[in-house]
């Protein structure tokens, strides 16, 4: 441990992003051990663009780096080689995933302290349109939500079954993200794969066994597959003038974001119960993360095979004489993926240098549990408050 590592130390507390490399200061000792080179150059990356507060740097420096991957890495030039365990490394050189590693525990720190917001309550009237919503959580959810705050709330006596789902590649990122935000998911490529093996597709996409389930509940003449979103709102018995805001609640899957929830989440369930993990991932972190980079697409190696699977869906449909809103095939992939998608830029997987940069910025922002700014140097700091 060398005085120059320690006068880097002591550069970086104070709000400095000078590179290791480049550092030539010194200082005496501030500790009995060195924080490692991913917790150091993390911070460093954090005060390049703006320096964080001393009570954010200290979280930064004492952070452990959860998940699968290296552990805490001495500095090069700080430490001599030693011939057990990993040689000292140079920080700018480490990949973004070992320090998406140590941002993931910070930000599980920070979303397990927060209050989940209550969803929106309503009493239905009896002359309401009963209904009940079902189908693709990621569009049934939000949609249902909006319903009830536009005091549309599902219920009621021999209600219709609304099952709702889009293109079959679209859905497949929704049930990707779902997991991501919720009990956890492999990485999308090898999430897709899995789901693509004859007989796997996933059961919250699966509209013909939806359809199949509800048709021995309720009969076949109370369910109705609605493959347009935008129109559920309308037979659900909203407004018209409401429904755009409701369909509009559906968010983009953004593909940095849902990997970044994808991080957090294993984190975030050491510290929380299963329950709660799901609601704040869902409830607190989705919404700081809607918008957040390009929405993701299903690669083009793959849309034959989504296609294939996407046409035996639409003929089970049909053969099963379900009622269905909209036409059958738009099950079908849209198009091949592209620099741009249905609702704008479009990637076919996550990029690792975004996923830092999106969780750089959430831990610059003030905490989702209400604490106020504690990133900002001379913002107000809670830490140790009474």
């Amino acid at each position: 441990m060398t005085p120059r590592a320690w006068g880097w130390v002591a550069h970086l507390r104070d709000g400095g992003s000078t590179p290791w490399r480049s550092w030539a200061g010194e200082a005496e000792p501030q500790g009995s051990y060195l924080p490692g080179a991913q917790q150091l150059e993390l911070l460093r990356r954090l005060n390049a663009e703006a320096p964080v507060s001393p009570a954010l740097a200290a979280r930064v420096l004492a952070a452990s780096a959860p998940g699968r991957g290296r552990p805490e890495l001495l500095l090069e030039g700080a430490a001599a080689p030693s011939p057990h365990g990993l040689p000292p490394v140079d920080p700018a050189r480490l990949p973004d995933d070992e320090l998406v590693r140590v941002a993931a525990g910070l930000l599980a720190e920070d979303l397990s302290a927060a209050t989940v917001p209550s969803p929106p309550r309503a009493t239905r009237r009896p002359w309401q349109r009963p209904y009940r919503l079902v189908g693709d959580p990621w569009l049934a959810d939000p949609i249902r939500e909006g319903l009830v705050a536009a005091a549309r709330p599902p219920g009621g006596p021999r209600a219709t079954v609304l099952i709702a789902g889009t293109d079959l590649a679209t859905m497949l990122t929704h049930a990707w993200a779902l997991r991501c935000f919720g009990p956890g998911a492999p990485p999308w490529a090898e999430w897709l794969d899995e789901a693509l093996r004859p007989g796997r597709l996933p059961a919250s996409v699966d509209l013909v066994r939806s359809a199949r389930h509800w048709s021995e509940r309720v009969g076949p003449r109370r369910l109705t597959v609605v493959l347009d979103p935008t129109a559920v709102p309308r037979l659900a018995g909203a407004p018209r003038r409401r429904a755009r805001a409701i369909t509009d609640r559906v968010p983009a899957v953004p593909a940095d974001a849902a990997e970044l929830a994808r991080r957090v989440g294993p984190v975030l369930g050491v510290l929380v119960a299963p329950e709660r993990r799901e609601l704040l991932l869902r409830r607190v972190l989705l919404p700081r993360l809607a918008g957040a980079g390009p929405t993701l697409t299903v690669p083009p190696d793959r849309l034959r095979r989504v296609r294939r699977r996407a046409a035996r869906v639409r003929d089970a449909l049909l053969e099963g004489r379900y009622a269905v809103h909209g036409d059958p095939s738009a099950l079908l992939p849209r198009s091949a993926a592209g620099p741009t998608g249905p609702t704008g830029p479009a990637t076919t997987e996550p990029d690792g240098a975004a996923v830092l940069s999106l969780a750089l910025r959430l831990l610059r922002e003030p905490g989702p549990a209400g604490e106020g700014p504690r990133d900002r140097r001379g913002a107000p700091d809670t830490e140790g408050a009474t």
